[in-house]
């Protein structure tokens, strides 16, 4: 995987190449909108909620560069976590209760940057939200399906606030291309999209992990379990759990479909609009009460219309374990596929493009070199930590490629995936509008929702 850093060009996007990446999908400040930013010493000041872990310090050093930031508060449910992230920024307040944070210090902070685990993603969110905070949210933004409906809420009742989702492999240029070749049809009408994403062993240990469910163990003592647990329902802590292994449970994590949608579907999204599916079904011959499943072979159905499809159903198929489609179904010389790759068959070729960018394409089952098709649009690397303060501040021609409006979409869309593992072989029709499965009351009351615990509960917006 390529580090953050390697992957950040800073710059600002010419004024064609914003009206192309406006179209792609990205969110531009309108000039009418945009007011001078008055915040203390002239600066936006962030509070970082969950500040250790594997991704807080990458986006809190991404977002300390920027000259117009400042860390003014720090809060996670891990002491220690909590003691090494001061030692940087030792003027920040600091909390082990996201909620001491709203509560005594709101006017410390404009905006709240979440790196929790999945569970407590929409509380956090929808909270900052409710105080009149700009949000930056880890992917893949909420946990739950109900929370989806629930988060875009959230946003609509607060439309000056800027939302940003963790996508940060949409800032180099690669993945630009592959969404403006998409958009622009300039292989044809849209057919059907593979995407895939690689695992690891059945028992592995890494940042994924199915290996059995470990047995109760007494919370690390710098933990404040109860904290942890948050929005959850009361249970045991167990081996490895606050450390990776949350990822892979059913109660905290979304699998490894959910923790990648983000970073594959994205392209999708962004070249066609996606509406919310219809309808998914998946086949797995994994599964547990405590993890999520393996061995999964999604199929996400949307409805369709216009130019860009051929048809008015638009297929997804997204799968782990490197589920690549056939090459020969699809008319394609003898080769292998990389282990993760994004994958749309239209009528005049097949674009494939990778998490990081690089892209092929085949026309008349033939490799070309995608920089040779005509008539592209021109797009630049971006810095997508910084975008998002830019946006805040309103510096002109300032975007975010991923506001949870359109974060929402592919959490919908990999959360459908994930979760219908637990209903396998069944074709599950999907009502983002009530929330339910139409017809099937059993995967609506088993696969949508959770209960809170008191005092964790979602904010209301009137």
């Amino acid at each position: 995987m390529m580090d953050r850093r390697s992957m950040i060009a800073s710059g600002a996007l010419a004024a064609g190449a914003l009206l192309a990446s406006n179209a792609a999908g990205a969110t531009v400040l309108p000039r009418a909108a945009r007011r001078p930013f008055r915040g203390r010493l002239g600066k936006v000041q962030l509070l970082q909620v969950g500040v250790g872990g594997s991704i807080a310090p990458a986006d809190r050093d991404e977002l300390k560069q920027h000259p117009d930031v400042v860390f003014t508060g720090l809060c996670d449910v891990d002491a220690d976590a909590l003691a090494a992230a001061s030692k940087d920024h030792p003027e920040a307040f600091t909390c082990r209760d996201f909620r001491e944070a709203f509560d005594r210090h709101a006017g410390k902070f404009d905006g709240v940057v979440v790196c929790t685990p999945d569970h407590n993603h929409a509380l956090i969110m929808m909270t900052a939200l409710k105080a009149g905070k700009h949000v930056y949210g880890q992917k893949p933004l909420v946990q739950q399906l109900s929370e989806v409906r629930a988060i875009l809420g959230a946003v609509k009742a607060r439309p000056s606030l800027v939302t940003q989702v963790g996508n940060q492999r949409m800032g180099p240029t690669g993945r630009q291309h592959a969404v403006d070749i998409l958009r622009r049809g300039l292989l044809g009408k849209a057919i059907e999209a593979h995407v895939w994403i690689s695992g690891p062993g059945d028992q592995g240990d890494g940042y994924f992990y199915y290996g059995g469910m470990k047995d109760p163990i007494a919370p690390p003592a710098n933990v404040d379990w109860k904290l942890w647990l948050g929005a959850a329902k009361d249970a045991p802590c167990r081996e490895g759990l606050v450390g990776l292994r949350w990822r892979s449970s059913w109660d905290y994590g979304t699998g490894q479909l959910g923790d990648w949608c983000t970073h594959l579907l994205d392209v999708l999204y962004f070249a066609y609009e996606l509406p919310s599916p219809i309808a998914v079904v998946s086949q797995t011959r994994t599964a547990s009460d405590f993890y999520h499943a393996q061995h999964v072979h999604s199929t996400l159905t949307y409805p369709v219309s216009g130019e860009r499809f051929a048809k008015d159903r638009f297929v997804v198929h997204y799968c782990d374990k490197s589920q690549a489609p056939s090459r020969a179904a699809l008319g394609l010389p003898a080769g292998s596929w990389p282990g993760i790759g994004t994958l749309v068959v239209c009528e005049g070729g097949v674009l494939l493009v990778e998490p990081e960018g690089k892209i092929q394409v085949w026309q008349g089952g033939k490799p070309v070199d995608w920089k040779t098709i005509p008539d592209q649009g021109e797009v630049q690397a971006r810095n997508h930590w910084h975008s998002w303060i830019d946006r805040i501040t309103g510096k002109p021609g300032a975007f975010v490629q991923t506001p949870f409006t359109a974060g929402a979409g592919m959490a919908e869309a990999g959360l459908l995936c994930c979760r219908a593992a637990r209903h396998p072989g069944k074709e599950l029709r999907w009502d983002r509008a009530t929330d339910s499965f139409v017809g099937n009351d059993e995967a609506t009351n088993s696969i949508v929702r959770r209960e809170y615990r008191p005092g964790f509960e979602l904010p209301a917006f009137g």
